[in-house]
């Protein structure tokens, strides 16, 4: 494999953590390398979106977690305003349905937040280099899933049960689902019944964490 193109500039990354210390301890970790350099940092998807024009960067490395949305469903937006750019999500747990979204929506890769910080500063220096990265924990699936060789928790799921899945994501209860949807609580019921069936949850609190673990509530 070629070695990539010599650049005549350091690789400007775009943070996007709303954590301070987390935030702080990555700046410190990523300005060691005189090759790269933040030319910003954002607390929420709103604020990166505005920032990515504004700073241009070449790498927006981006929490999947944000005070007002998903970093993973902001992806297709932050290219569309610098369509080079080249955004790497940062999860705190591993999850190949997560890292396949990614991969999906034209992301540059996953890292943990468990990886060491080397391994950061590794990960923006090859993803600035047009590679595609992700945590070794989740890759083996990743690819799979992206394949189709291993079906995504969830994949089954009906139109129906989703938006029920998303609803007792939101809180609501059976009843308040129920009139959501406008259909009879037995329905509901037995919605709720297959959501849990099709996730291997035993209940719905734990329905709506592996929901939220595997990227499926909006």
């Amino acid at each position: 494999m070629p070695s990539p193109p010599q650049r005549s500039r350091p690789v400007r990354v775009l943070l996007v953590e709303d954590h301070d210390m987390v935030a702080e301890a990555i700046c410190l970790a990523l300005e060691r390398s005189p090759d790269l350099e933040i030319v910003g940092r954002s607390a929420s998807v709103e604020s990166a979106l505005a920032d990515v024009g504004r700073y241009q960067p070449d790498v927006v490395l981006m929490d999947r977690r944000l005070p007002d949305g998903d970093g993973v469903s902001a992806i297709v937006a932050l290219k569309a305003v610098v369509p080079g750019v080249r955004v790497l999500i940062l999860a705190g747990e591993g999850s190949a349905s997560v890292a396949a979204r990614v991969a999906q929506e034209g992301g540059a890769g996953l890292i943990l937040k468990a990886s060491g910080l080397s391994d950061l500063e590794d990960a923006v220096h090859r993803v600035a280099a047009g590679e595609v990265v992700y945590s070794q924990e989740v890759l083996g699936e990743v690819l799979g899933r992206l394949t189709g060789r291993v079906p995504g928790i969830g994949s089954t799921l009906t139109a129906r049960e989703r938006e029920t899945l998303n609803l007792l994501g939101e809180g609501l209860s059976t009843a308040a689902i129920s009139g959501q949807l406008g259909v009879a609580l037995n329905t509901v019921r037995n919605h709720i019944q297959r959501v849990l069936e099709k996730l291997g949850a035993r209940s719905q609190l734990e329905a709506v964490t592996i929901a939220r673990r595997e990227g499926l509530l909006k």
